[in-house]
């Protein structure tokens, strides 16, 4: 196979390279603010709620959590839920 014949696509960099976002489309919006609110929770009240777990033991053994479980679970929904919600937050439809 020689140079010459090569078929393949080679890339130019010319021409459009896609649409780019309009002003109205980099508005904060509600997905803003529901990302926001949400790091309030994640960042804020869970980290409250932690200074309460040795007064609500009982509550956290209803739910099948032991002490150090708690400390653990506890701050790992808020980040899960932090991570989707940036995730869709920064998607566009």
């Amino acid at each position: 196979m020689s140079d010459d014949t090569d078929d393949g696509y080679v890339y130019t960099p010319e021409g459009d390279h896609g649409v780019k976002p309009e002003n109205r489309d980099r508005e904060f919006g509600l997905r803003g603010w529901i990302l926001v609110g949400w790091l309030v929770v994640s960042l804020i009240i869970v980290p409250g709620l932690l200074l309460y777990i040795p007064e609500a033991g009982s509550f956290a053994k209803s739910l099948g959590l032991g002490y150090r479980d708690a400390f653990l679970v506890l701050p790992l929904i808020p980040a899960l839920g932090l991570g989707v919600l940036s995730i869709w937050a920064t998607t566009r439809p």
